[in-house]
């Protein structure tokens, strides 16, 4: 359900925008040559189709089919007296679209004048046409307005303050501009400028919009940040060529999902798609937002992925669920002890022996669970499942196998659930997972069907009984689940959002990413304590100076405090720097070691003797 204004949300991020109408109308069988804003009149059913689409598949805000609905634009086809008819039309139609799951931004477009060529006592008229289609855009009651693909800046100052006069100062302004393949409008100005000029001329917003692809679009719209107002990215799907006869694009939505979720990451509050793309590139758009926005989008429709979280779940006939403290070893010691899990992770190669005998060293040494990683840092690696059940059957102590939904689909995921609960490896840390592009195979697909959260709802039905369809296991899982946090996260508050939804999703434990500020973790624990969710403390012994300085710049969610780096650089190199790493991991477990549940301690390089280190009469 969309709550309060547009403008308000859009702040708030991860806004999703729809995808490209012209093109899709031209697919559907209109010419090029037509007026495709016509066909708000014409062929209003494809016109209701298409934003219904994009509704379905995920979208925040819809924008209307009048591009070119201004009287310049329409004379050629000699439709200018009709700028009332097909704005009026065209907002209806979205606005059914729309219902009350998405805002509807009225679409204004440049004249297809080309400035420098026009006399500038034109320049009255061509203002008085933006605020002609404004003022009927508004009447018909759009959510804001959309200025958009607009190339020249003098252009862009004229629509900004006819839009504004025609709006007559009530709905918020996003205005986009168009870059060429060097970054620049069509004087040369660049993404900055543009960005510092919009806000000037009174823009609510301002973005990106057409251009080239994904790529392109990301360096140009992340540029107008830090001014002040949200940015909005709205890329193509590529540059087009020609199929047998018709323009296709070359982007795909996977690729789209990827720059989605980077766009996300740096900031940008909303993205859509423009020529080219469709509801599918929508729907990856969509997935992206849920991954960094908390799992689900502001004014996103409910469906198997996005169903809001019910406070008290159904169980299936006959099921008795189980409580977390009768969930194993690792659910029943909670509370009881303090607990030590460590990260052991599968080869990149066939032989797992090297792994097990590390798990070995670990269970000899007290540790109470091996965490089991899937494909970290987008690695290619042996699967991690056949490393749990080893480690469970020949070792007799619990595995936590980490779960992520970048390489599965959704029936994918189910899949391997269900076959790991029938091997016994029932404990689960449930993550969306890091990137392909992070890993040794870039090009690899992501899939992310869901994220963390959708896929702790979809466990939380098979721990009451029923798969993701709703339809009856015919008895329950007992999983347990762990999730992940960044204490130290950008962004705070949207970090404990996104745990408070996982929490709500049915998360048991909560383990951290590795902290090496006592006061970021202190913060983190005091902000999280109403959730009443037990915390392993992340732990990693630095390894040497260079390590640190790896972990700090290029890894995400690390962040390495400026003194810990220097002394990891005093101790230099060797035994001595690994030596000063186990110190440094072993002062931060004390500052909080009544404070949480457990650690959870991630060994560098596979040296497992160090994990052992640190705990070394602290907790045993």
């Amino acid at each position: 359900m969309k709550k309060g204004s547009f403008l308000a949300a859009l702040r708030s991020g991860a806004l999703v925008f729809d995808g490209a109408m012209g093109t899709a109308l031209y697919e559907r069988g209109l010419l090029y040559s037509t007026s495709l804003d016509h066909a708000c009149i014409t062929k209003p059913d494809l016109v209701r189709e298409i934003h219904q689409a994009n509704v379905e598949a995920g979208a925040d805000v819809l924008t209307t089919n009048t591009f070119g609905a201004g009287r310049f634009r329409l004379a050629p086809h000699g439709l200018e007296d009709q700028v009332r008819e097909i704005n009026l039309a065209a907002v209806a139609l979205a606005r059914e679209a729309a219902g009350d799951r998405a805002w509807v931004l009225g679409s204004v477009g440049p004249t297809g004048l080309m400035l420098k060529t026009v006399n500038e006592n034109r320049y009255p008229e061509i203002q008085a046409a933006f605020r002609e289609q404004a003022a009927v855009l508004a009447e018909a009651g759009v959510d804001g307005l959309i200025l958009e693909t607009f190339r020249q800046p003098e252009e862009l100052e004229l629509a900004l303050k006819g839009v504004k006069a025609g709006s007559r100062g009530g709905l918020p302004i996003l205005a986009c501009a168009s870059f060429d393949a060097f970054g620049c409008m069509s004087d040369g100005t660049g993404p900055a400028e543009v960005g510092r000029k919009m806000v000037d001329w009174g823009a609510d917003a301002i973005g990106v919009n057409c251009s080239d692809g994904p790529a392109g679009v990301y360096e140009t719209s992340t540029q107008m940040l830090d001014l002040g107002v949200p940015v909005v990215a709205v890329p193509n799907a590529g540059l087009p060529h020609r199929v047998e006869g018709r323009l296709a694009y070359r982007a795909t939505p996977e690729y789209f999902q990827l720059f989605a979720r980077r766009l996300y990451k740096a900031g940008i509050h909303g993205v859509g798609g423009c020529c080219g793309t469709t509801e599918e590139h929508v729907r990856k758009i969509a997935a992206a937002s849920r991954m960094v926005g908390g799992g689900e989008g502001v004014g996103r429709s409910a469906n198997v992925r996005d169903e809001r979280i019910s406070q008290a779940p159904l169980t299936a006939p006959g099921v008795e669920v189980v409580p977390t403290h009768a969930k194993g070893e690792l659910g029943g010691a909670l509370g009881q002890r303090f607990v030590i899990s460590v990260e052991v992770n599968p080869p990149p190669g066939l032989s797992l022996e090297k792994a097990l005998e590390g798990a070995r060293l670990l269970r000899e040494g007290g540790v109470d669970a091996i965490n089991i990683a899937d494909g970290p840092r987008a690695s290619a690696r042996m699967g991690n499942l056949a490393l749990s059940v080893r480690v469970q059957q020949e070792l007799d102590m619990p595995a936590l196998m980490h779960v992520t939904t970048r390489d599965r689909n959704l029936l994918g995921l189910l899949a391997h659930l269900l076959a790991s609960h029938e091997l016994g490896v029932k404990n689960l840390c449930v993550i969306t997972g890091d990137p392909p592009k992070m890993g040794a195979f870039p090009d690899a697909t992501p899939v992310y069907d869901t994220d963390s959260v959708g896929l702790l709802r979809l466990i939380r039905g098979l721990n009451h009984g029923y798969d993701p369809g709703g339809k009856p296991l015919g008895g329950a899982t007992s999983f347990f689940c762990a999730t992940g946090a960044e204490p130290a996260a950008q962004d705070l508050e949207r970090e404990l959002d996104r745990l408070a939804l996982k929490v709500e999703a049915g998360a048991e434990m909560v383990m951290t990413q590795p902290v090496y500020d006592p006061d970021v973790l202190h913060t983190f624990l005091e902000r999280t304590h109403a959730l009443g969710i037990p915390t392993l403390v992340g732990i990693l012994p630095l390894a040497s100076y260079r390590n640190a300085e790896f972990l700090h710049n290029e890894v995400p969610g690390m962040t390495i405090p400026e003194g810990i780096r220097k002394r990891m650089r005093a101790a230099g190199g060797g035994e001595a720097a690994r030596a000063e790493g186990v110190l440094i991991a072993r002062e931060m477990l004390l500052s909080v070691r009544e404070r949480v549940a457990g650690a959870y301690i991630m060994p560098p390089f596979g040296r497992y003797g160090l994990a052992l280190d640190v705990i070394e009469g602290i907790v045993r």
